[in-house]
């Protein structure tokens, strides 16, 4: 796979905050066997180890953390001390940073924000809020888009396609839906491929006259075209002409993307992006890459809870590209 290669070339520190799970174990063995990443677990060393030797892992000479034995009290009032500057004017106590670095979603992104590892990849087991709110406090928005989303590629027999946002914003103003279109265009582009854009509704170029999705998508499209003018998208366009070039010109020659089918795809809400690429994830045939955390500062990814082994190499290989990426940017 062309992800899994293109990580190969340069693998990075890729913390894995839930390494007590045989399935991030089993994926962890297989990611030092392919030369993917170097991995770094958190959990409790004698559950892990336990599970290795029980399950007849590979996983030698691999850094374990345990929060609650084997970090140093120097190192815990460090972290402390650099996420109590960031949030003590946000109702953070220092007693209340320090009490965060026993867990995992709070010490890993640390270890990233510091330097002490390249990514970060948990929500395995707990709820997509839940795991992104520390890596906000810790790692922060990139201030070149002030903006977060989430997308996911499907790998279909017509080639990548790239869905956004799947994950993070519920129901988006147009200036949001115009700021996600950007953040998901230059995100496309670090794969090196050209996004051609479309952003969706249940309508085609200003048909329904109410209010809505299609209005805030059309306002969208508004802003893109007076800021982003280089850009190829268009809207608002109902998913078949969106995904059809030919048919989308034959009626509406004047559309920015001419006759190329679109392969990135804009949703006007959090429901029908993660609707969308559930329903093709589970009937195929095709495969989903994802999610894959917009806009923040380092490489902080949050998996699908109960992703399979294979999800997990393949977020694996994504945060390695992220590191990789943001290497050059520096």
């Amino acid at each position: 796979m062309a992800i899994r290669n293109k990580a190969r070339q340069n693998p990075k520190r890729v913390v894995f905050a839930e390494a007590n799970n045989f399935r991030i174990l089993k994926a962890v063995q297989s990611v030092i066997r392919d030369g993917i990443a170097q991995p770094i677990l958190i959990g409790n060393e004698a559950k892990i180890k336990a599970l290795i030797k029980e399950n007849q892992l590979e996983i030698d000479n691999v850094p374990i953390i345990d929060l609650q034995n084997s970090v140093s009290e120097e190192k815990r009032q460090q972290y402390a001390k650099i996420l109590y500057e960031k949030r003590k004017r946000k109702g953070m106590t220092y007693e209340e940073a320090l009490e965060n670095m026993y867990n995992r979603d709070y010490f890993g992104p640390m270890m990233v924000e510091t330097g002490e590892a390249d990514a970060f990849i948990s929500g395995f087991s707990r709820t997509y809020s839940n795991t992104i709110r520390p890596a906000l406090q810790v790692v922060g928005v990139r201030e070149d888009f002030n903006h977060i989303a989430g997308m996911y590629i499907m790998l279909t027999r017509r080639g990548p396609l790239f869905l956004s946002d799947t994950t993070v914003n519920m129901n988006p103003s147009a200036q949001v839906l115009a700021d996600t279109t950007v953040l998901t265009a230059w995100e496309v582009r670090r794969f090196t491929i050209e996004p051609k854009i479309a952003l969706l509704s249940y309508s085609n170029f200003g048909a329904f006259k109410g209010e809505g999705s299609p209005v805030r998508v059309k306002e969208a499209v508004k802003i893109l075209h007076d800021k982003y003018p280089d850009l190829i998208v268009d809207g608002e366009l109902q998913a078949n002409y969106a995904l059809n070039g030919k048919l989308r010109y034959a009626r509406y020659p004047f559309n920015k993307l001419g006759d190329a089918d679109a392969n990135t795809l804009i949703f006007p809400n959090l429901s029908s992006g993660n609707i969308t690429y559930k329903i093709l994830q589970s009937i195929g045939p095709c495969e989903a890459l994802g999610p894959i955390l917009m806009g923040m500062k380092k490489p902080i990814h949050i998996l699908q809870r109960d992703s399979s082994v294979r999800e997990i190499i393949n977020m694996t290989a994504i945060a390695v590209i992220d590191a990789q990426s943001m290497e050059k940017e520096t």
